[in-house]
C-alpha cells in the first residue's frame, strides 16, 4: 500500500499505541495535520497555545499515564519552541517522542524561511535524535523512537522530517508495535556484595528517587524496607512511590527536605540509593553529605553511579527486580530500633507549622485539596509552592505528583496540568503554582477551556518572585533587587475572560468553601489565593552548606 510520508507518520503513530498528540501546526508540517484529519477518530490531537506547552502538556500525559508522550511542531521557531519541554524532560527521564517538520531537502543550508538545524540544537538535552531522509525508513524510525525513548532510563526522542518526505509516496510496511529493550538481569555478584553490605549494616536508609516511580518499583520498595525494618526517604521525583503512611517513611530529603530525614542522613551508616542520582538539591555540600555512611548505588543507568557520590558498590539493573532478588536474599529483621528512633526525632522536630497571622497559609489549601480527593493528580510549578507542596502534601498513589524537578521550569505549570487531565479522564488535576510561574505560560488556559478539561489552578499569589526573594533575604542582606513584580493582574478576570470559572482566596475562612466550590464547578477553575510575600520555605540548607547549617524557621 502506497501512502505518502505524512500518512506513514500518523499510521506509524497509530501502530505505536498513540492515542494523543500535543501540537501546533505550521508549514513543513501541514501534510502531517492533512493526514490527521482523516484519523480523527484514532488520534486525538490536541491543539495548544504555544509549541512549550504541546512539550510540556506531553510531558505531564507521560509522567501521569507511563505511556509516552508526543508533541508535534513545525520547522524553526516552532521547533526551538519545544526546546524548553524537551530538556525539562530529559533532566527528568520522561519518555517523550518530538516530531518536527524541517524545510524541504533542497532549501537546507540555505538560510531558508524558517530553517533551523533542530538536530543540532537538540543534542545536548535529548536522548537521541534523527533528521529522516529516506522515506523507507520513515516508519521504521518512528518504531525505534519509541523503542529508545522507553528502553533503559527513559527520555525524549526527536524526529526531524523535511516537508517533501512527508509529500512523497512509498510503499507502507507496518513496522509493528514497539518493545521496551531487555534489561539485563543484574549481575549476581553485585548482588551477593550489595546483600553482604545490608547485612552488615546497623542503621540503614533508602534514599529513592524517579526511577521508582518509572519503573513501577514502589510496591517491591515497599517489601524491603517492610522486610527489612528499614527507614527511607525520597528527593522530589521519588514523592508518589510510596504512600505517605508508610512505616519509617522520612519524606522530603535535601535542601527543603524534613529535619527527620536530613537528620537520617547524618546518622545513617549505609545509604542504599535507588533510582537517584544524587543531586546538588539532595546532597548539598558533597563533602559533607552522608558523613559516617557507605553508599550502594542501584542505578538503571549504570553511568550515574559514582557520577556525584562515589559508591562503595554499585548495582546495575532495573529497580523492581534488584529490589525483589534483594528481598529474597535478604533474612527478615525485626529490629525496629533505628526506625523508631527517627520516629522519635520526627515527633520532636516536625516541620515548621509557624504562620503568619490572619495570612492564608498555602498548607491549609493543600490539606483541604486532599481531603476533597485524596486521589487528585497534583502538577506544581517551580518555587516555593512546588517546595511547600512537596514537604506537606499527603501523596497515597504512584504519578499522583507530576513537576519539574531536574530542570526546575517555571510556565510548566498549565501545560503539564493539561496533559495530566487528557491522560486521567476519570481523575481531578490540581495545579499548585505562583503568579510568577502562571503569568509565563497562561496561555495554555485557553486549552483547558476548548477541551473542557477540568483542572484546577491554585495560584499561590505573594507578588513576589518568592524563592529567589526568599534567598535574597537570607544570604544578600535583603536587597530584594528584580523580586518584587508589581503586577496588577486580575487573575479572576483573566479565567473568566479566556471561558473558565474564577474564585478567589483572601482570608482563611474561606479556604473549605472555595476549594470545594472550585472541585464542584466541572470546568477550568482559577483560583486566586493571596499569600503573605514573607510566607517562605523552611527548612532550608543554604547553598554550599549540610545538614547541620539547615534553617529550621523563621
Amino acid at each position: 500500500m502506497e501512502l505518502t510520508g505524512a500518512q506513514i507518520i500518523v499510521e506509524s503513530l497509530i501502530d505505536q499505541g498513540v492515542q494523543v498528540v500535543f501540537g501546533y501546526p505550521g508549514g513543513t508540517v501541514i501534510n502531517i495535520y492533512d493526514a490527521l484529519y482523516d484519523k480523527q477518530d484514532q488520534i486525538r490531537h490536541i491543539l495548544t497555545s504555544h509549541e512549550q506547552g504541546a512539550a510540556h502538556a506531553a510531558d505531564g500525559y507521560s509522567r501521569s499515564t507511563g505511556k509516552t508522550g508526543v508533541c508535534l511542531a513545525t520547522s524553526g521557531p516552532g521547533a526551538t519552541n519545544l526546546v524548553t519541554g524537551l530538556a525539562t524532560a530529559y533532566l527528568d527521564s520522561i519518555p517523550l517522542v518530538a516530531i518536527t517538520g524541517n524545510v524541504t531537502q533542497d532549501m537546507l543550508g540555505r538560510d531558508s524561511f524558517q530553517e533551523v538545524d533542530i538536530v543540532g540544537v537538540t543534542i545536548p538535552i535529548i536522548k537521541h535524535n534523527y533528521f529522516v531522509n529516506d522515506i523507507t525508513k520513515l516508519a521504521e524510525i518512528i518504531r525505534e523512537a519509541f523503542v529508545i525513548a522507553n528502553s533503559g532510563r527513559p527520555g525524549p526522542v526527536l524526529i526531524d522530517i523535511p516537508k517533501d518526505i512527508t509529500a512523497i509516496k512509498a510503499e507502507y510496511v507496518p513496522a509493528g508495535r514497539f518493545q521496551k529493550r531487555a534489561i539485563p538481569d543484574p549481575d549476581p555478584t553485585d548482588l551477593a556484595l550489595a546483600a553482604d553490605m545490608i547485612r552488615e549494616s546497623k542503621r540503614p536508609l533508602v534514599y529513592f528517587g524517579g526511577g521508582v516511580v518509572s519503573g513501577n518499583a514502589g510496591e517491591a520498595l515497599q517489601a524491603f524496607c517492610r522486610k527489612l525494618c528499614i527507614p527511607s526517604t525520597s528527593s522530589a521525583m521519588g514523592l508518589s512511590a510510596v504512600p505517605y503512611n508508610f512505616p519509617y517513611y522520612l519524606g522530603l530529603v535535601g535542601m527543603h527536605g524534613t529535619p527527620v530525614a536530613n537528620q537520617a542522613t547524618l546518622l545513617c551508616d549505609l545509604i542504599i540509593t535507588v533510582g537517584a542520582r544524587f543531586s546538588d538539591r539532595v546532597t548539598g555540600n558533597k563533602s559533607k553529605f552522608i558523613p559516617e555512611a557507605k553508599v550502594l548505588h542501584i542505578d538503571i543507568d549504570a553511568s550515574e553511579v559514582n557520577k556525584n557520590i562515589l559508591a562503595h558498590h554499585g548495582v546495575a539493573g532495573d529497580a523492581r527486580v534488584v529490589l525483589e532478588k534483594l528481598t529474597a536474599a535478604l533474612d527478615p529483621s525485626d529490629d525496629t530500633s533505628w526506625g523508631d528512633e527517627l520516629m522519635a526525632y520526627k515527633a520532636a522536630h516536625p516541620l515548621p507549622k509557624e504562620t503568619i497571622a490572619d495570612a492564608v497559609d498555602p498548607r491549609a489549601i493543600l490539606e483541604v485539596i486532599r481531603k476533597m480527593d485524596e486521589n487528585t493528580i497534583i502538577v506544581t510549578d517551580v518555587g516555593q509552592h512546588q517546595m511547600i507542596t512537596a514537604q506537606n502534601y499527603k501523596f497515597s498513589r504512584p504519578r499522583s505528583f507530576i513537576s519539574s524537578c531536574g530542570l526546575g521550569t517555571m510556565g510548566y505549570g498549565v501545560g503539564a496540568a493539561n496533559g495530566a487531565q487528557v491522560g486521567n479522564p476519570g481523575s481531578r488535576v490540581a495545579l499548585i503554582t505562583g503568579d510568577g510561574c502562571f503569568h509565563m505560560n497562561l496561555n495554555e488556559l485557553a486549552v483547558a477551556v476548548t477541551e473542557k478539561l477540568p483542572i484546577m489552578i491554585f495560584i499561590m499569589h505573594n507578588g513576589v518572585l518568592g524563592m529567589v526573594r526568599q534567598w535574597q533575604k537570607l544570604f544578600y542582606k535583603q536587597r530584594y533587587s528584580s523580586t518584587t513584580l508589581h503586577r496588577e493582574t486580575d487573575f479572576v478576570k483573566i479565567a473568566e475572560a479566556f471561558g473558565a470559572t474564577g474564585m478567589r482566596i483572601e482570608t482563611p475562612d474561606q479556604i473549605d468553601d472555595v476549594v470545594k466550590a472550585a472541585y464542584e464547578a466541572g470546568g477550568p477553575v482559577v483560583v486566586d489565593c493571596i499569600i503573605n510575600e514573607d510566607d517562605d520555605v523552611f527548612p532550608i540548607i543554604p547553598p554550599g552548606g549540610s545538614v547541620k547549617d539547615m534553617i529550621r524557621e523563621r
